[in-house]
C-alpha cells in the first residue's frame, strides 16, 4: 500500500503544480455560476429554480478540465510503462489516480457549492441536497472520466474526444443530482439521491478495471 499512497500523493501534488489543473477547475466552476445570471437575467425566482441544475452541469464541465492529464502525462514521459511493470497493479494505480482527481477537483467543488448556491439565490431547502448530491456524485465524475482519459491517452490533444466520450455517460449523474435538489425545493418525494448513490458506487467500483484495461490496450498498441 505504500506504492499506492506514493502514487496518490504524487498525483495530488502534480494537480496543483502542473498547469494549475485543480485550481483552474474551481475557478471555472465559480465563473460559470457567476456568468449565468447575466445570461438568464437577474429574476430571483428563476435563478433559484435552475441553480441546482446549473451547479451540477458546471461541476461536470469543471471536472473535465484536468481529466486529460490523468494518464496522458505519464504515458508521454514513460511513467505509465513503469507503473505497468511495477508490483502495484494497474487497477490499484487507476484507483489512486481517480481518488487523487476527486480530492483535488471534485471535493473543492463540493465545498464551494454552498457559496455559489447563495449567489444563484438557491432556496434554503436546496442547500443540503445540493451539498450531499455533489458529495455523492462527484466521485462518479472522476471515475467515469478516468475511463475516457484512459481510452484517449494515445491521442494528442484528445480533450474534445474525451468530452464526447464522457459527457453522455455522465447524463444519469446530472439528472439524479439536479433532480434531488429540485425535489427538495418543491418539497416532493424523490428517490434521486438513492439512484445517484447507486450509480456512483457502480461507477467507482467498475471504473478502475475498465481504465486499467484501456491503459493496457494503449500500451500494447
Amino acid at each position: 500500500m505504500s506504492a499506492f499512497r506514493a502514487l496518490l500523493f504524487r498525483d495530488m501534488k502534480l494537480a496543483f503544480r502542473t498547469g494549475g489543473g485543480a485550481t483552474l477547475a474551481a475557478f471555472f466552476f465559480a465563473l460559470i455560476a457567476t456568468l449565468v445570471p447575466f445570461g438568464v437575467g437577474a429574476e430571483q425566482l428563476l435563478l433559484g429554480r435552475i441553480a441546482g441544475g446549473v451547479l451540477w452541469v458546471s461541476a461536470a464541465l469543471a471536472s473535465l478540465l484536468s481529466l486529460d492529464r490523468l494518464f496522458q502525462a505519464d504515458y508521454e514521459d514513460g511513467s505509465l510503462d513503469v507503473l505497468a511493470l511495477s508490483p502495484l497493479s494497474l487497477e490499484l494505480a487507476a484507483t489512486a489516480k481517480i481518488l487523487a482527481h476527486w480530492l483535488t477537483t471534485g471535493l473543492p467543488l463540493v465545498l464551494l457549492s454552498p457559496v455559489l448556491g447563495l449567489m444563484l439565490n438557491l432556496p434554503v431547502p436546496g442547500y443540503a441536497p445540493l451539498f450531499i448530491s455533489l458529495l455523492i456524485g462527484t466521485p462518479a465524475l472522476s471515475a467515469v472520466g478516468a475511463i475516457g482519459a484512459a481510452l484517449t491517452i494515445s491521442i494528442r490533444r484528445g480533450g474534445l474526444i474525451l468530452a464526447l466520450i464522457v459527457l453522455p455517460l455522465l447524463t444519469p449523474t446530472l439528472i439524479f443530482g439536479a433532480g434531488a435538489v429540485m425535489a427538495a425545493i418543491d418539497n416532493a418525494e424523490n428517490a434521486a439521491l438513492y439512484l445517484l448513490a447507486a450509480f456512483s458506487v457502480a461507477a467507482v467500483a467498475l471504473s478502475p478495471f475498465a481504465a486499467a484495461a484501456s491503459v493496457r490496450l494503449n500500451i500494447a498498441g
